[in-house]
C-alpha cells in the first residue's frame, strides 16, 4: 500500500511477462513525505483517480505508452466514459518491483537490477518544470542564474522558464534525492535516460495543453516509468493535482495548498520533519521519520471541505466535465485564497 492509495495483484508479473490489478485510491492525503495524515479529504480519491484515467487515455491518444487498462466499475474494466459515477479503482498493467537492499542510507540498485532482469518499474521519479512556483525545491537547490534568469534571488512570485526543464530524483530511498544526470542512468538500469527525459517531455507537453484549454497553468509535474520488452511506459499516476501542480488566475490547485498552510498552522511539525530528515542524512539512518518526535495534527472542517472543492472543482474543469458536485472553480479558489 502507499500513502494514498491501496494496491491490488490479480496475476503477479514474471521476468517475462506483465501482470495484472488496480490502484484503489483512498481519500487519504500525505504532505512532507509523512505518509498517511490524521484524517481524510472527502471525495479526493475519485478525483485522482477520475483525473488519472482521464490523462492516460490521453496519452494513449497520443501514442504515449501507459500500463493503464481503464477503470473499475461493478467489477467490470471499462474506459473512464463508460463509468456511471466518479471511480475509485483503476486497472492497470504490473511489472516487477524488487526490493531495494540498503545498510543505512546505500542502496544497492546492482541487486535490483539483476533481481528485475528487464521488466520492471524505474526506480526513478522524472521531474518536468514550467514554472518555479513558491514551494518549488529548485528555489532550495538552484539559483535562478543556473536556469538563465535575469534575478539575483528568487523572488516572492512564480516564475515562468523559456523552456522545460527535466530532473531525476530517487522513488525507493526513504529520503529522496535529485540526481546528477550520470548516477540517474546508472539507477536506471536497462531503461536509456534519454528515452526517460523525452516520454517525460511529450506527458508535459499533453498536460500542458489540455490545462490551457481548460483555463489552467501547468506548473510542474513527474511521472514514473515501467521498463518492459524494450519499450518505456508511462506508469502509476499522472497529471493530477498529487503529481502536479496547477495555477489558476495565480492561485496554486495542487497538493502544494495543504504544504503551504500547515507551513502557516503547524510550524512546529513542518520544522521538526525538517530536523529529523537533516539527522537521518548525518547519522546515514534510513528512516526519518523514527527520529521526528512531534506528529501532525488534524485540520479543521473549513480546511477539509475547502480541499475538497478544489480537487473536484479542479477535476471538473481539467476534464471538462461536470463529474462531482462542486463549486465553480472561480469559488473554490476563492475559498483557498482565505485559507
Amino acid at each position: 500500500m502507499t500513502s494514498v492509495k491501496e494496491f491490488r495483484i490479480e496475476t503477479e508479473a514474471t521476468a517475462d511477462s506483465l501482470g495484472s490489478g488496480s490502484f484503489v485510491f483512498t481519500d487519504d492525503y500525505s504532505v512532507f513525505d509523512w505518509g498517511k495524515m490524521p484524517d481524510q479529504i472527502p471525495d479526493k480519491g475519485a478525483s485522482l483517480c477520475t483525473m488519472g484515467a482521464f490523462n492516460f487515455e490521453l496519452l494513449e491518444s497520443e501514442g504515449v505508452p501507459t500500463h493503464y487498462r481503464g477503470v473499475v466499475e461493478n467489477g467490470e474494466v471499462v474506459p473512464l466514459a463508460e463509468a456511471s459515477r466518479p471511480p475509485w479503482e483503476m486497472a492497470i498493467d504490473l511489472t516487477q518491483v524488487p526490493d531495494l537492499p540498503h545498510e543505512g542510507r546505500d542502496y544497492d540498485y546492482d541487486a535490483y537490477h539483476e533481481a528485475a532482469g528487464e521488466n520492471f518499474l524505474v526506480p526513478l521519479e522524472i521531474v518536468f518544470r514550467n514554472r518555479v512556483p513558491v514551494g518549488s525545491s529548485l528555489r532550495r537547490r538552484t539559483e535562478p542564474a543556473d536556469h538563465g534568469l535575469d534575478f539575483e534571488a528568487w523572488p516572492d512570485e512564480a516564475v515562468d522558464l523559456a523552456e522545460p526543464i527535466v530532473e531525476f530524483s530517487t522513488k525507493y530511498e526513504e529520503g529522496d534525492r535529485y540526481l546528477a544526470r550520470e548516477e540517474a542512468d546508472s539507477i536506471a538500469g536497462v531503461a536509456d535516460i534519454e528515452e526517460l527525459e523525452a516520454v517525460a517531455l511529450e506527458v508535459n507537453r499533453i498536460v500542458t495543453e489540455q490545462a490551457e484549454s481548460a483555463g489552467l497553468t501547468h506548473e510542474d509535474g513527474k511521472i514514473e516509468c515501467l521498463y518492459y520488452s524494450d519499450e518505456i511506459r508511462v506508469a502509476d499516476v499522472v497529471g493530477t493535482f498529487d503529481e502536479n501542480r496547477f495555477g489558476y488566475e495565480g492561485t496554486q490547485l495542487s497538493k502544494e495548498v495543504l504544504r503551504q498552510y500547515h507551513k502557516r498552522t503547524q510550524p512546529e511539525w513542518v520544522e521538526a520533519v525538517a530536523e529529523a530528515k537533516t539527522r537521518a542524512k548525518r547519522e546515514d539512518v534510513a528512516d526519518w521519520k523514527s527520529l521526528c518526535a512531534v506528529d501532525p495534527d488534524p485540520l479543521e472542517e473549513r480546511v477539509l471541505e475547502t480541499a475538497r472543492n478544489m480537487y473536484c472543482a479542479g477535476t471538473n474543469a481539467y476534464t471538462g466535465r461536470e463529474l462531482f458536485d462542486a463549486p465553480p472553480l472561480s469559488s473554490a479558489i476563492g475559498s483557498v485564497q482565505g485559507l
